[in-house]
């Protein structure tokens, strides 16, 4: 939840600079009024949430030894879900946001439900702790400590991730979470207690999963531009290619889900993801050959005309990415928390914990409150202020978000779903710019006309010095608040 956030509420971000977004709230002062007024709204709202989770965590454990704790720890989790709602999950409904396939409202609305959806039905009974390899929990003195340095590690995340959004910059919040636990690991137990090779692959992932992301995007945008796009009968093309793409990203979510969105529920094997590819790609071709262009008389022979067939998949994309990201990413916010309360109650300190339905159901609302209040500022971000999208470049954004999770899921390698968000967006950005240029090439020689910039170099050099600074950020403000936390205790 961004709660220092007091330039949320919806109104658009300034596109040129935040001076001059300045100088234009100095000169209409009623706008700055309804602005600061909506902020106020929405951080009355999730403090109203925060009340609501001390409420329902006395009602589970308000007689157990300990509820101070629990407590405390359940209402961080609440503002770490809200901030990973405000946040992260911007980058499943930003392309589509940004490519007018989808109004801001209804992203919002699809968003928030299978954000909710995910987490409560395949968010999983046993999740593994806030630990995630990076330390050892035999490498706490005792139970007091391991719940401070997870305190430590929950709230540094959420207080870098509500920054983070402040300033208008998608991070990944499961490397804040990373951040924290090697910040509060080694503040705990000592730098031998980090398991260092792990935190080499994470970062490793800053440069993997944009790279990937990016890539992938290109090639696809590549491939649409010279089979349907450039081709001088374009509807004719786009019968004969689109059910293909779509059906590969009826495979490509299908497997997506099954290994990231459904893996607490059903871990199918090679043989089993293989068959459900085939299923869904022959599925996925069928309907959009069918019925999605059943009938394409009267169709323009235009590139506008070619892009709206793309929505109703864009819009799928998005909330089966919603969906997968609740599911995989809500034990960012109650992990954490269930091994706080499983130590509480002498569950010990193990690397996996029962997650309870009532810790569950504080991050799956969390996110989806979070998401609504203050997720318009990162989707615009990442729809609109990279560089310009459009149905086309969206779907390929989200076709690429998908199969980069599964090769790199695949290979074993650390991803971030951040990270491949954007990164798909800047290479079908930068992939735009090349065949512009190029094909006005000849037209620009001799004329001294000036290249033009269709990604915001600025956004790129923003996000990526948030990016990395993100791990080491978390980690230092875990180890001071952990030192303050055990002072407290």
């Amino acid at each position: 939840m961004a709660l220092l956030d007091s330039t949320s509420g919806g109104t658009p971000i300034a596109q040129k600079s935040a001076i001059g977004s300045d100088l234009k709230r100095a000169v209409r002062p009623e706008r700055t009024v309804l602005h600061t007024g909506a902020a106020h709204l929405n951080a009355g709202f999730g403090l109203v949430f925060m009340m609501a989770v001390w409420a329902l965590t006395y009602w589970q454990s308000g007689s157990a030894d300990g509820y101070t704790v629990v407590a405390v720890a359940a209402i961080v989790g609440a503002y770490m879900a809200m901030n990973i709602g405000a946040n992260d999950v911007a980058n499943n409904v930003g392309p589509a946001v940004g490519s007018k396939a989808l109004t801001m409202a209804g992203a919002l609305g699809i968003a928030a439900v299978f954000e909710a959806a995910g987490a409560l039905v395949a968010g999983g009974e046993v999740v593994s702790t806030i630990s995630k390899g990076i330390v050892s929990p035999a490498s706490f003195a005792d139970q007091s400590v391991f719940v401070a340095a997870m305190m430590a590690a929950l709230l540094a995340a959420a207080l870098w991730v509500n920054i983070a959004t402040v300033v208008g910059a998608p991070v990944s919040t499961t490397h804040s979470i990373v951040g924290g636990v090697m910040g509060g690991g080694i503040a705990a137990a000592g730098v031998a207690a980090v398991d260092w090779p792990v935190m080499g692959t994470i970062a490793a992932s800053w440069v993997i999963s944009p790279l990937m992301g990016g890539l992938i995007a290109a090639g696809f945008l590549l491939f649409i531009k010279y089979a349907i796009i450039f081709r001088a009968n374009k509807i004719e093309a786009a019968v004969r290619w689109i059910p293909f793409l779509v059906g590969i990203m009826a495979a490509a979510f299908s497997v997506y889900l099954a290994m990231k969105g459904l893996k607490n529920l059903w871990k199918p094997g090679p043989g089993a993801l293989t068959a459900i590819g085939i299923g869904f790609f022959a599925a996925g071709y069928a309907a959009m050959r069918f019925i999605g262009l059943r009938n394409t008389n009267g169709i323009e022979n235009r590139r506008r005309a070619v892009g709206h067939l793309f929505r109703a998949p864009l819009i799928c994309a998005a909330a089966l990415l919603s969906f997968a990201h609740g599911s995989n990413d809500v034990a960012n916010a109650v992990g954490p928390v269930a091994a706080i309360v499983s130590a509480v109650d002498g569950g010990g300190v193990d690397g996996t914990v029962t997650l309870p339905f009532w810790v569950l159901a504080i991050g799956a609302l969390g996110m989806s409150l979070g998401l609504m209040l203050y997720g318009p500022k990162i989707i615009r971000v990442v729809g609109e202020n990279i560089t310009k999208l459009d149905p086309v470049r969206a779907f390929c954004v989200a076709l690429s978000a998908s199969i980069t999770v599964i090769i790199a899921s695949t290979l074993g390698l650390p991803v971030s779903s951040t990270h491949v968000a954007v990164g798909g967006v800047f290479g079908v950005g930068f992939l735009r710019e090349f065949v512009v240029h190029g094909r006005r090439a000849s037209a620009r020689q001799g004329t001294g006309a000036k290249k033009r910039k269709l990604v915001r170099r600025r956004h790129l050099l923003g996000i990526a010095a948030a990016w990395v600074t993100t791990v080491p950020a978390s980690a230092v403000m875990s180890a001071a608040l952990f030192f303050l936390i055990r002072a407290m205790m």
